[in-house]
């Protein structure tokens, strides 16, 4: 008679690498790791939402029927679990999108998290990520995207907010959201130095109907 082998559950102790990966290949310890996002015990949830967002990494589809789960998590207190899964909601944005319109709120709470940095970018990010697939998902977002522009600006984390901008007007926003990225960015690309001129200079650049200024010429003497 063959002996079944016991289930290893989900320990926060275990390597981060190693619970995604056996996740992969088991649906219970897959489900058991989620249902931690809910727990009691904080070091759990943030373990958990470490090893969602690796298991998003490597094969985001997984994570499809947790969509509402993941959501919910977005409400935890502490910093990190909320990161996580909107790291994760971010790589289940190419498997299906219509999964972010479950993290949206929880999303526009997080970008103004007023004690990490890392949660708004996460956020930022998500929503940049979600607005490039259609024109009606950048019309939706923009205005959480152009506050937060203003709000953040020379924050450390600002030039990758940029980054994430970029990659939105470079997909399929609407028209009106690129022409309104550009503007707000024209100040910084004609002011601004270094990394900020140039980022800011790619976002103006996709501005439809967008051409390079024609050199003056000087005035002969």
């Amino acid at each position: 008679m063959a002996v079944s082998k016991k289930h290893k559950g989900f320990s926060p102790d275990d390597d981060k690498a190693l619970l995604a990966e056996r996740a992969i290949q088991d649906p219970a310890l897959l489900q058991e790791i989620v249902d931690a996002l809910a727990g009691e015990e904080r070091r759990n949830r943030q373990s958990a939402a470490s090893v969602v967002h690796e298991i998003a990494v490597h094969d985001p589809s997984l994570l499809k029927p947790f969509a509402a789960e993941l959501a919910d998590a977005l409400h935890r207190p502490e910093s990190q679990t909320r990161w996580e899964v909107l790291g994760t909601f971010e790589k289940l944005v190419p498997v299906d999108a219509r999964l972010v319109d479950k993290a949206l709120a929880g999303a526009e709470t997080a970008l103004h998290d007023e004690e990490s940095g890392v949660v708004r970018l996460a956020a930022f990010r998500l929503m940049c990520a979600y607005g490039a697939t259609t024109s009606h998902r950048s019309v939706r977002v923009w205005p959480h995207i152009d506050d937060a522009i203003r709000c953040y600006h020379g924050d450390a984390e600002f030039p990758a907010m940029l980054s994430a901008v970029y990659r939105m007007v470079q997909g399929n926003a609407d028209d009106s959201v690129k022409i309104a990225a550009g503007e707000r960015m024209a100040f910084d690309a004609d002011h601004g130095k270094g990394l900020l001129k140039r980022r800011a200079s790619r976002i103006v650049r996709c501005t439809p109907g967008w051409a390079p200024p024609v050199p003056v010429e000087p005035e002969e003497e």
